[in-house]
């Protein structure tokens, strides 16, 4: 089962993930967590200064994701097209066909957990923008690419509240797909 979490930055993705990553019920499963420390480290600009070679990067992480059987991870292609779109540094020719491509692999995802939660503040970790109205845009764009891909009917689940309670939504999820 390919399990992907989006949403906008300091949700609380990761967090969650981690926590899954304990549960004997996924215990067959591979876990990947965002890398963008790691990537900015190598000089690849983040956020609203993301390149398109920086998107391929982030693109490929995600669809090499997609060819694991058992993955859940803290990202999703989603997530990518919501940066490529909001990219200053990018042009529009190459946001509309970075997120052409894309569009192709959403439906790739058997469950796609999309935490709406903004009311949590955000964590400055070195790394993500802590400009709210920023968040507020990367939370916009990733609804609305949710709200256009009719293929994604009963495979998006929203959740919300505590990590405990969002590690209840997922495992009652999870249990309904199987």
């Amino acid at each position: 089962m390919k399990i992907g979490l989006c949403g906008t930055m300091s949700v609380g993705k990761t967090t969650l993930v981690n926590a899954l990553k304990e549960l004997p019920e996924f215990k067959n499963y591979h876990f990947r967590t965002e890398r963008s420390k790691h990537l900015m480290e190598l000089g690849i600009p983040l956020n609203t200064d993301s390149t398109l070679k920086g998107q391929l990067v982030f693109a490929s992480e995600r669809a090499a994701e997609l060819m694991q059987e058992n993955i859940i991870t803290d990202r999703t292609i989603i997530d990518v097209m919501a940066f490529a779109d909001l990219s200053k540094s990018m042009s529009k020719a190459e946001k509309e066909h970075l997120n052409g491509v894309l569009w192709h692999l959403i439906g790739e995802y058997d469950i796609i957990f999309n935490i709406t939660d903004i009311s949590i503040p955000i964590e400055d970790n070195g790394v993500r923008e802590t400009d709210k109205e920023y968040r507020l845009e990367v939370h916009s764009k990733i609804s609305s690419i949710l709200g256009m891909f009719g293929g994604m009917a009963g495979k998006v689940v929203k959740i919300s509240g505590t990590t405990e309670k969002r590690i209840e939504q997922v495992k009652n999820a999870v249990a309904q797909y199987v």
